[in-house]
């Protein structure tokens, strides 16, 4: 009989905050640009330079730190970590070892149908690195400090985890925590928000964690899911051979799904931690943490509780219109804007997403005028635009990229149904009078007949009226 393993996983999640400037100097945080241009002498470390704390970055952390259920330490200080590498200018990481900003909390998800709660061990303010370009042509590696001094929040878990998918559940939470509270865009193909998993293996039943690996900055979901997977493989196959797992870091290649060994893992002593001479003890007051306090929104989970309970949806499409911020704020302005609650989820979650495929974008760039695409849905909910013609205006509302108005664009392009009564039925007796077979068929109880005298008659209305009020119309003449 096989042996039984369990998989004990903690987490390292590194997000960048969205502030316009770097945690300790003026620069720019933007993403891009060309290499070392968005670099000073104070992110550099160049001697002589005193670092400053940008207060936005202090503000961020607190409310993330409530956010994620954390005691706020209200006296919290930096320390300086020390070690050498091409990315780290200065030599040293000005982050929080002995008096992080939070401590203590925890995030509740739900994973494969089991709710559990994650406990957060604590969560600390720190300086990003740069980051190194490898050359194509050569064995060449060229620094850029752009990124260097960006600030980062790091939220080290507890080892709560037992499966990739509690994992991916839990950042997830932690991406909708943060975009919510607008202090992220967690964007992972930009490197905004990383994981590092520490994951270990032991058998069924043992109290005592094994030997654990760090694999580093992984940058997205699907490759964190088959790193844990990978990993966890590795080291069964390595102990169920009688080997020993080393405790070690390790790089996570996602062309070929493997990991290789990077370095000997590191413990704090290796870094030779001390209080950061160059900054003050920061002093939190309650005026501080009240204001905190006050500035938190409607998260996803209670907005989607009142998305059910205020606009009567169903449960999961009002969790679908809740993940993010921004199309939970866009529904509701489109209702506000007069779209009924259920057509405007429906645009949004059928299609809107449809067409911004079509377009090969995504959500999270969309810009769309909320009073403009309620007029759309309002005129193709009412019958006065037919579905295909509303979908092409949707492509183009979506593609504007300068003020759009619905009402001129289906006037300009002849997509306006009157619903002509008189015309209507003209068209209808017209198309019972030419096809007698299909009523004929209709009234023998072959009622899939009546498919084809409603095609017939919207080919002769060339798109001026709808396919409901056809069917409508069209069955009491038949009737």
């Amino acid at each position: 009989m096989s042996e039984r393993w369990e998989t004990v996983i903690g987490l390292e999640v590194h997000v960048e905050l969205s502030t316009k400037s770097k945690i300790f100097c003026a620069c720019s945080t933007t993403f891009g640009g060309s290499p070392n241009t968005h670099c000073c002498p104070v992110c550099m470390g160049l001697p002589g330079t005193l670092p400053v704390l940008n207060q936005k970055v202090l503000e961020y952390a607190v409310r993330a730190g409530l956010a994620l259920n954390c005691t706020i330490d209200r006296e919290t200080r930096f320390d300086r970590k020390n070690y050498f590498y091409p990315d780290l200018p200065k030599a040293y990481q000005i982050s929080q070892l002995y008096r992080p900003i939070a401590r203590g909390g925890y995030v509740d998800i739900t994973a494969d149908g089991v709710s559990k709660r994650i406990r957060i061990h604590e969560m600390h303010m720190e300086e990003d690195a740069g980051k190194l370009i490898h050359s194509d042509y050569g064995h060449e590696t060229y620094p850029d400090y752009n990124r260097a001094g960006v600030p980062l929040l790091e939220i080290v878990s507890e080892p709560d985890f037992r499966s990739g998918a509690e994992v991916l559940a839990y950042l997830e939470k932690i991406r909708s925590l943060f975009t919510y509270l607008g202090i992220s865009d967690c964007k992972m193909q930009e490197g905004s928000m990383r994981a590092d998993v520490n994951l270990s293996v032991r058998r069924a039943g043992d109290a005592a964690f094994g030997t654990r690996t760090e694999t580093k900055n992984i940058n997205s979901l699907r490759a964190i899911e088959h790193a844990i997977e990978s990993e966890r493989s590795r080291q069964i196959h390595v102990l169920s051979n009688g080997g020993t797992v080393v405790q070690e870091t390790r790089h996570w290649n996602d062309d070929t799904k493997t990991s290789t060994a990077m370095r000997s893992k590191e413990n704090a002593p290796d870094y030779r931690y001390f209080p950061e001479p160059d900054l003050p003890v920061i002093h939190i007051d309650e005026a501080f943490l009240q204001s905190a306090r006050d500035s938190l929104p409607e998260f996803a989970e209670a907005r989607q509780a009142r998305f059910v309970s205020e606009y009567a949806l169903p449960d999961n499409d009002a969790a679908r219109l809740t993940v993010r911020r921004e199309t939970a704020e866009l529904f509701e302005a489109l209702v506000s804007h007069g779209a009924k609650p259920r057509d405007a989820a429906n645009w949004l979650i059928v299609h809107v997403p449809h067409v911004l495929k079509t377009l090969s974008a995504d959500a999270e760039s969309m810009n769309v005028d909320a009073a403009e695409l309620a007029e759309l849905i309002r005129r193709t909910e009412s019958g006065t635009v037919s579905r295909p013609d509303a979908l092409q205006v949707l492509e183009a509302l979506l593609s504007a990229a300068e003020p759009f108005r619905v009402a001129d664009y289906i006037k300009n392009h002849g997509m306006s149904i009157d619903n002509d009564e008189g015309a209507l039925e003209d068209v209808i007796q017209r198309v019972i009078a030419a096809n007698p077979k299909a009523v004929s068929e209709y009234h023998s109880g072959k009622t899939k007949a009546i498919g084809f005298l409603i095609g017939q008659a919207m080919k002769e209305l060339k798109g001026k009226s709808t396919p409901a009020t056809v069917h409508e119309r069209m069955e009491a003449a038949l009737q």
